[in-house]
């Protein structure tokens, strides 16, 4: 899936004049957030680019205070600010399991029927999804808190690489900076593409990032139980990643049978052995292509991809880019 994914069926009715944009925050918001969340909008306000737009930031809870760096002060508490909006941002949620303020949720409720968009931010997806606007659509969040929204909201159709997904009047982002991807996209849908992209080079950020969160989530390889003979299998594949490693070896080194390794491995790690080895060997690519100025030919061969095609195949299914894009914006600089 690519980086965004928008319905054909948002609704005409979302948009209203002015365009009146709520942005909703909470008790401890840092300031950072807040920039995340509003930083798009107010810019483009700022630089004449969005005509008839209002953006008025506003607590979710009787008591807030935003902080960072020394720098403190209170939101205005106003639901109402919220009822009248056209969009509605939930700029981020201090802890996923606990329940947002009901008065909030029915505020936000209210809005969506009267028509607004409802955009939940990082954290503040879990905010659309207690007011029960996430079930039986699609969504996204920090891949971090991704394992956490799906548990709690299992009616979700959670998207963990997605960097944003419009579903027309409901919204969600990833962690910071894409929600300013989103505030990007959603400027591009008002005002055009030729507004977007323009604010874009002056904010010097790209108007559209390919590629989605799978790049960013980090996936340490975890340590195999070696005195279990699969661990001590998976240890031995991983000191030979750069080897054709058919299952049936893996299985004979365990000294078991292909059905019996099969299941044995599927309990340990909930996955297939040769998707396992799939997944491992492009661990291993991503390492190298932070961490050396090798080749991708050579990448390939070290990761034990049989060609240098067969890992950009790969590479782009799992992280979302190819793997020449993720190097330069991860490799460290002296093996950039």
């Amino acid at each position: 899936m690519s980086s965004a994914a928008t319905s054909e069926n948002a609704p005409a009715t979302a948009e209203v004049t002015p365009r009146r944009v709520a942005v909703v925050a909470f008790d401890g918001v840092s300031l950072g957030e807040l920039s995340f969340a509003c930083g798009v909008f107010s810019m483009a306000i700022e630089h004449g680019a969005a005509p008839g737009m209002e953006l008025q930031v506003v607590s979710g809870e009787p008591t807030s205070t935003t902080h960072n760096c020394g720098i403190a002060y209170e939101l205005s508490y106003d639901l109402d600010v919220i009822r009248r909006a056209s969009l509605v941002l939930i700029a981020y949620w201090r802890d996923p399991e606990q329940s947002p303020p009901q008065a909030l949720l029915e505020a936000i409720r209210d809005a969506h029927a009267a028509g607004a968009r409802i955009a939940g931010l990082c954290s503040g997806a879990f905010v659309v999804a207690a007011a029960g606007l996430l079930d039986d659509r699609p969504a996204t969040t920090h891949w971090a808190l991704a394992e956490t929204l799906g548990r709690m909201y299992p009616k979700i159709h959670l998207d963990r690489k997605a960097l944003y997904i419009d579903d027309g009047d409901v919204l969600t982002s990833g962690g910071g900076a894409a929600a300013m991807d989103l505030g990007l996209h959603l400027l591009r849908g008002l005002y055009g593409a030729t507004v977007a992209s323009s604010l874009a080079r002056y904010m010097v950020v790209p108007p559209h990032r390919r590629g989605g969160q799978a790049q960013y989530i980090q996936s340490p390889v975890p340590e195999p139980d070696i005195a279990d003979p699969v661990g001590e299998a998976m240890s031995w594949a991983l000191q030979n990643l750069d080897q054709v490693l058919p299952v049936r070896a893996l299985a004979s080194r365990a000294q078991m049978s292909r059905r019996n390794f099969d299941r044995r491995f599927a309990d340990i790690t909930g996955t297939a052995p040769a998707a396992w080895l799939t997944h491992q060997r492009v661990l291993r690519a991503q390492q190298l292509l932070e961490s050396t100025d090798m080749t991708v030919e050579e990448i390939a061969r070290r990761s034990g991809f049989p060609s240098s095609a067969a890992l950009r195949a790969h590479f782009g299914r799992a992280v979302g880019v190819a793997p020449a894009e993720y190097r330069r914006t991860f490799a460290a600089p002296e093996s950039a």
